[in-house]
């Protein structure tokens, strides 16, 4: 008996949850160096948005493929 897997995720949510978790770490970070609650947000929502579309689109790599080389 093999012991249980995780469960595959789609990268849209991987890229989902990387967005979320440092959306919040920017507003709470802007927060804590004074900016005012208003621009703290709309910075971390314009930021969640670039990070989601960037790690959708750039995130999956996939690797290279070996190939067989014989030494002469």
């Amino acid at each position: 008996m093999h012991p249980p897997r995780p469960p595959s995720l789609d990268h849209g949510v991987i890229a989902l949850l990387w967005a979320i978790g440092l959306g919040i770490f920017i507003y709470f970070g802007l927060l804590a160096i004074g900016e005012d609650g208003a621009t703290a947000i709309v910075i971390s929502l314009v930021s969640f948005a670039a990070i989601w579309f960037f790690v959708r689109l750039r995130g999956e790599e996939t690797p290279p493929r070996r190939t067989n080389r014989r030494r002469s």
